[in-house]
């Protein structure tokens, strides 16, 4: 999972807006790439989110060239099947990804141990007090599995702590009297 946090905040849109305008697949490869990125400890606050979608595909599909599978008289599915009238009669993605002390869900968990935040040494920074892109990446394939713009969250003082240290989560409550 990969966050982007712009520092540009003045408004509530503002600084997505900069991200989204200049975000293609080369500036994506390019931001994350190993020459781009470095290693160091940090400690990361993230709101509780859930997201999901639904998606028709039928439409698309069929702007592509795909129609004969749709008609029930021209549909040809004699390979996977001995049925001679089967058809498909709608194609739909469910999008789903849900970010929690757990760790992130995304059509497959990941799961994480408890650690004590005070018990870890200094390190930077990171908290998404605001909004903020973030993608999930097979990194085998480099392939972006789902992409999201995080701009309605209602963020509260309750945060989610994950610290870079191989995949370890917390649960902090912060205090708005003390000091981060």
């Amino acid at each position: 999972m990969i966050i982007l946090l712009p520092d540009d905040i003045t408004n509530r849109d503002n600084g997505l807006k900069k991200i989204e305008r200049t975000m293609i697949a080369e500036k994506l490869a390019l931001w994350t790439s190993s020459e781009s990125l470095m290693e160091r400890k940090v400690e990361v606050y993230l709101p509780r989110f859930k997201l999901e979608d639904m998606f028709n595909l039928k439409s698309s599909l069929k702007e592509m060239g795909m129609t004969d599978v749709f008609g029930e008289l021209k549909a040809d599915l004699s390979a996977i099947s001995e049925i001679k009238s089967l058809y498909i009669s709608e194609a739909v993605h469910k999008a789903y990804v849900e970010v929690n002390e757990e760790g992130t869900e995304a059509a497959a968990a990941a799961t994480g141990a408890v650690i004590n935040p005070r018990s870890l040494p200094s390190s930077e920074l990171f908290m998404a007090d605001h909004p903020f892109f973030f993608f999930i990446r097979h990194n085998p394939t480099n392939t972006i599995l789902f992409l999201a713009n995080c701009a309605l969250l209602k963020i509260k003082v309750h945060f989610l702590f994950f610290t870079t240290a191989r995949d370890r989560w917390n649960n902090i409550e912060l205090q708005p009297d003390m000091k981060y």
